[in-house]
């Protein structure tokens, strides 16, 4: 089969579409023809040599797909050849097939484009197990989300809203927080021409004082102390990501003034099945949020799909301060 291979750790011309080894099924597992595969953040890191797949994943690029089974493997049940499919994968997604554990599956809700199905697993594995798994996200909160614009900000804004949570964003755009607001955000900042902590430091927490109740953070050392600054008493940040370094000072004394907690998760290295797997984050994903995409209450967020053949593209479009929402690579 056909995927998307390295030569070498660099830039976006270092991907190449060529002939890469067959993926091979095992038990609990269903093979996948490939129809479109979700670009993350992830995947420009393990390009340049800074996220390596974990141990027995591919080493492949690709975290979400969407398809169409092509076969089951010993043990599976509840999926069978010629479901329409989206996965969350530990890699291996860049290609014309895929493996994936049937725990790892979501069915593709009634309606929808495959291609856009492939942008939702990783994202809504990450805003669930994060927010509401992690976080204890409810209604009457208030939730700052760092890159509103992102792909994770996307549906973070529509999740949290539908919870009744008020969300506040920042992005470094006029026109990106006007799209932020028509998926409902209503605390709106331009981090080039406000400051963030004093906006926050404005608003009314749930609980009645000032500050976020929840901070979704992508920008990692960089916002450390800040976020820290902006939180509300009993206030937890949830760091994803680490876009603004990974070596900052804490100040505890600020923390345990404000009782507060600081949350650090990885989704990709979680296992496969058990206690805080992915198997656990996706069963709860299909109860709760997908009756949501469903009615249409939230939507994918595709910014462009692109061929696989323009993978370098898309890569250098996700770096692009103008990409609001997804990128996804039609495959087949």
């Amino acid at each position: 089969m056909r995927g998307i291979r390295l030569n070498g750790f660099g830039g976006p011309e270092v991907m190449e579409w060529a002939e890469v080894p067959d993926p091979v099924l095992g038990p609990g597992e269903v093979l996948i023809d490939v129809a479109a595969a979700g670009v993350n953040r992830a995947d420009l890191l393990q390009r340049q040599g800074f996220y390596a797949p974990p141990p027995g994943a591919s080493e492949l690029m690709g975290l979400e797909v969407s398809g169409v089974i092509a076969e089951v493997g010993a043990g599976v049940r509840d999926w069978q050849a010629g479901d329409r499919v989206c996965a969350l994968l530990s890699g291996g997604g860049y290609a014309e097939r895929v493996v994936a554990p049937a725990g790892q599956l979501l069915p593709v809700p009634d309606g929808m484009d495959l291609a856009a199905a492939a942008g939702l697993p990783e994202v809504a594995a990450t805003v669930w197990s994060n927010l509401v798994m992690t976080a204890g996200l409810h209604a009457g909160q208030l939730l700052l989300i760092h890159g509103g614009g992102s792909g994770i900000g996307t549906h973070a804004i529509q999740v949290a809203a539908r919870r009744g949570a008020r969300v506040a964003v920042t992005a470094g755009s006029d026109a990106k927080l006007k799209q932020c607001a028509e998926l409902g955000a209503s605390v709106l900042i331009n981090y080039r021409e406000q400051d963030f902590v004093e906006v926050i430091r404005g608003q009314e927490s749930g609980a009645g004082g000032p500050g976020a109740d929840i901070i979704f953070d992508n920008m990692g050392a960089a916002y450390l102390a800040r976020n820290v600054e902006a939180l509300a008493d009993y206030g937890r940040l949830v760091v994803i990501g680490m876009q603004g370094g990974v070596q900052a000072e804490l100040n505890l004394a600020a923390l345990l003034g404000k009782w507060g907690t600081i949350h650090a998760t990885n989704l990709r290295k979680r296992p496969a099945t058990g206690r805080n797997s992915k198997a656990e984050v996706i069963a709860e994903v299909k109860r709760e949020v997908w009756p949501l995409l469903a009615d249409g209450k939230v939507v994918p967020v595709i910014h462009a799909e692109l061929p696989i053949s323009a993978a370098a593209e898309a890569h250098r479009m996700l770096d692009d301060s103008g990409t609001f929402g997804k990128v996804t690579l039609r495959v087949g």
